[in-house]
């Protein structure tokens, strides 16, 4: 049976050195390094999103690191390089603000200080993971390299923990403080008041638990890079399986993963951890609380592509670096010298909900709020992350160095607790939880709708997707403004912001005036002022882009500033003027996602997408400025416990090459709110509680886990009709690796009560030999089995209750018809099973070097 045509196929493979499109979807690959004679295996799914094994966790590290260094070697090499703040040297003068600030703050000084304090453990799997990335980026060939005359380099073992910090340090709070500074300069502390909320190029997520049998889904939100800041990625050893996404350049999935029994995902807390302190320095001494201090200081040279050497001087004051005149930066991950990475192989581990909260002990920054579920049904809150306890003052602007009633006294305790029923997380501030830990959250509309759609029974799809956006603030002055057709348009339009409104389109019209108009009175025009601040923080101080984002709250809040509130109607009513005739929304509101270097290969056209800043579908655009997406959902997921396939999808593709067909094969997925299915090649495919049998479970059959144990079933005399008797152990073994490559036929270990009991397998005939020799019907789908030796007697009706349990696995596919069987006819045995199970019999052909018999079962409900 299996052994026959496995031994064909074997035969075929080695004849033939090239594959078929369908096979090359789900190639394998075996990886020798310098590092001895370790083996790790690649499966790509049809999306060509990687699946990884290793023989342990070390293994799959080094797997890990090496699948991120072929599939993403620009994208992570840029990446180092902002870590160590030498982009300027690859891409051009137009680097050297990033890469002084880089190095002011000290980032690679600080990965590496973070990485010496790990445990052993975690050092050793993280040098792993670097040994992975130096092997494949020696056989990288990106051709972004080319393009601007680098190469790739060397990682050092910290250079991830350098790779989290680029992303990550400007996640926090204190370009805020940057901003809350300069509105004050320029128009007053109450002004501050005007600007509330999340800040630009920071990120939000949504994420929520919901169900009696929960699930956990979401979208985090970020600036929209392309290739995209997560990876889909499946990773799997004897210790754990879990799928996720991992940041390139990283290892594990630190944020949103599903270990099988568990499942976990973040949003930003908003929690303010990051202080800036004015300081006085002196002839090389700081001032401090308790008089003037050393300070260290040296200098380097940013080189620079094309460019003389730029020099910068590096200060460190008892506070933490000097990342702009006057001002250092202090924030948790450098005083305690950790950044959490303690967690990151503890959470891979994880089987419970407990154990998930207790990986996230050791998590430092960013601070996240986090949600997790297990599959016994427990589904528990809590917020991770460190956040200095210190006077109030700090959270909202630079303060005083030399002030004590500034200094840190300690860390904050960080609330959990218990899911009743349904929790949402949108950055919004929830009193007992993120609420006394910041300054500025997110408006509560996401939160608010996402419950309702809840309440209503709305499916994830529809909640990822949903367009409506909160114009209370903007309606009601519209509501104040002379009647007039252009206004009772836009008073009767829904506030759904979908790609294909032309409503929606003339909404943003009237908006986009209005902001600008706004952004250009004169009661705000001092925020045009020149900055004292270093360039690289341009994008959160353009008095332009603060407004836009805010606008609801300027409108709002206007009366701080009376001679806007006076002239608010007045400039709502001009911009009307400007709604003449509107497009689609979606025909300016198009993804815009950042490259590097900028001029790169794209997206091949304009992609409209629905949604905006304000909407649960949080597509961000800036009103008066630009309607193009620049940050939006970087990934979706539904993470189901329930045994049903958990789903997920990114905006753009799994590979980071642009000529890849991978690349961005995904977008019209993300744009039309679909999601991909979960492929878990290593773990349980399918399980149910059979009465009078036990907990029946179908796992896929993986050679590196299971060929012992198979091969000593099938080599067995009893097994004369499998085909595979005469079989060495690497031939058996080479056989279910091909039977692995195939989409067509899969093998699976079946277990009753976690015991190994079985083998079956399926195909489809249509690409089969078997489809040569009866006609195929829609919808057919065959079927081999193989029962192991019992252990002890045999038990009665075992055989019957197994075959059912098969067959509620088959036909759990509605497309799916009928069986279709053809065992040995000396089968004796097998043909009485089959007989007794309901098979109709057929006629006896000859196929796979065998005289089988043909027999057919029905779908119940069609039979």
């Amino acid at each position: 049976m299996a052994g026959r045509r496995g031994a064909a196929w074997t035969e075929e493979r080695r004849e033939r050195s090239d594959r078929s499109d369908e096979g090359r979807r789900c190639l394998r690959r075996r990886t020798d390094t310098v590092r001895g004679a370790m083996s790790t295996d690649i499966r790509r799914d049809v999306n060509g999103i990687p699946y990884l094994w290793g023989d342990t966790a070390d293994e799959l590290a080094f797997a890990q690191g090496h699948n991120a260094a072929t599939d993403r070697a620009w994208q992570i090499e840029v990446e180092r390089w902002r870590s160590e703040g030498a982009l300027a040297a690859r891409l051009g003068a137009g680097e050297v603000a990033w890469d002084r600030f880089a190095r002011r703050a000290r980032l690679d000084d600080t990965a590496r200080r973070c990485y010496e304090r790990l445990d052993a453990d975690t050092r050793r799997w993280i040098a792993s993971y670097v040994d992975g990335v130096n092997a494949g980026l020696r056989e990288a060939d990106a051709p972004e390299f080319a393009a601007t005359g680098s190469a790739p380099g060397t990682w050092r073992p910290w250079t991830p923990l350098g790779v989290f910090l680029v992303q990550h340090i400007l996640f926090g709070t204190f370009t805020q403080k940057l901003w809350r500074a300069h509105v004050g300069t320029t128009l007053g502390t109450e002004a501050v008041a005007l600007f509330h909320g999340e800040p630009p190029a920071g990120s939000g997520s949504n994420a929520w638990v919901a169900g009696e049998r929960p699930y956990l889904a979401g979208d985090p939100h970020r600036v929209l890079e392309l290739p995209g800041v997560y990876q889909q990625v499946g990773l799997a050893c004897p210790e754990f399986d879990v799928v996720g996404f991992a940041f390139p350049g990283v290892p594990g999935v630190p944020h949103f993963g599903h270990a099988g029994s568990v499942a976990w995902s973040i949003t930003n807390a908003m929690a303010d951890y990051q202080d800036l302190y004015v300081e006085e320095i002196v002839d090389g001494r700081a001032r401090g609380a308790s008089g003037w201090e050393p300070v260290t200081v040296h200098s380097e040279l940013i080189q620079v592509r094309d460019g003389d050497p730029v020099p910068v001087e590096i200060v460190q004051t008892a506070r933490g670096p000097v990342i702009d005149t006057g001002l250092s930066l202090r924030t948790p991950c450098r005083v305690e010298e950790r950044l959490g990475f303690e967690a990151l192989l503890p959470l891979l581990r994880a089987r419970t909900a407990g154990d998930v909260l207790a990986a996230l002990e050791h998590w430092v920054e960013p601070v996240n709020s986090v949600l997790v579920v297990d599959s016994a049904g427990a589904a528990h809150w809590r917020v991770a992350g460190l956040v200095p306890e210190r006077d109030d003052a700090n959270r909202r602007t630079p303060v005083p160095a030399w002030a004590q009633r500034h200094a840190w006294r300690g860390y904050a305790p960080t609330p959990g607790g218990a899911v009743e029923h349904i929790r949402v997380n949108a950055n919004d501030a929830r009193p007992g939880d993120t609420a006394d830990l910041g300054v500025d959250f997110a408006a509560p509309h996401r939160a608010r709708r996402i419950r309702e759609l809840l309440d209503a029974g709305a499916e994830p799809t529809a909640v990822h997707t949903d367009t409506l956006l909160d114009t209370t603030v903007l309606s009601g002055l519209l509501r104040r403004l002379p009647a007039s057709p252009t206004r009772d348009r836009l008073l009767a339009w829904d506030g759904q912001l979908r790609a294909d409104s032309v409503e929606a389109g003339a909404y943003a019209l009237w908006r986009n005036a209005f902001a600008r108009r706004v952004a250009s009175h004169s009661a705000l025009v001092p925020l045009r002022a020149a900055k004292s601040f270093d360039r690289v923080f341009d994008p959160w101080l353009h008095p332009g882009v603060r407004v836009g984002l805010a606008l609801d709250g300027v409108v709002a809040n206007a009366h701080v500033l009376p001679a806007l509130a006076k002239d608010l109607e007045e400039l709502a009513a001009a911009a009307l003027d400007e709604v003449t005739e509107a497009g689609e929304w979606g025909a300016t509101h198009v993804l815009a996602p950042v490259r590097t270097p900028h001029d790169a290969p794209g997206l091949p056209h304009p992609v409209p997408v629905s949604g905006d800043e304000a909407c649960v579908l949080s597509t961000t655009s800036v009103p008066g400025v630009s309607d193009a997406c620049w940050r939006g959902p970087v990934a979706r997921y539904v993470w189901r416990l329930d045994g049903t396939p958990s789903e997920w999808v990114v905006p753009f593709g799994a590979s980071g090459r642009p000529d890849d067909p991978h690349f961005a094969d995904q977008t019209p997925l993300w744009t039309a709110g679909e999601l991909l299915p979960v492929v878990r090649p290593w773990t349980v495919t399918y399980e149910e509680r059979v009465a009078g049998l036990g907990t029946f479970r179908l796992e896929p059959l993986v050679s590196q886990l299971h060929l012992d144990l198979v091969y000593g079933w099938v080599t067995q005399p009893r097994a004369e009709f499998w085909g595979m008797t005469e079989h060495t152990r690497e031939y058996v073994g080479e056989i279910y690796d091909y039977i692995a490559d195939l989409p067509s036929h899969h093998a699976y270990l079946m277990r009753v009560d976690g015991r190994p009991v079985g083998i079956f397998q399926t195909y489809e005939p249509e690409h089969d030999p078997v489809g040569e020799v009866y006609p195929v019907r829609d919808g057919d789908f065959g079927i081999h089995l193989f029962l192991a030796p019992p252990e002890g007697a045999p038990v009665a009706g075992f055989t019957g209750a197994l075959t059912g349990a098969l067959h509620r696995f088959v036909f759990a596919v509605p497309s799916r018809r009928r069986i279709v069987i053809e065992p040995d006819v000396r089968n004796e045995r097998a043909l009485r099973r089959w007989r007794r199970s309901g098979y109709e019999f057929g006629e006896q052909v000859d196929v796979n070097g065998k005289r089988a018999q043909l027999a057919f079962f029905d779908r119940p409900d069609t039979a």
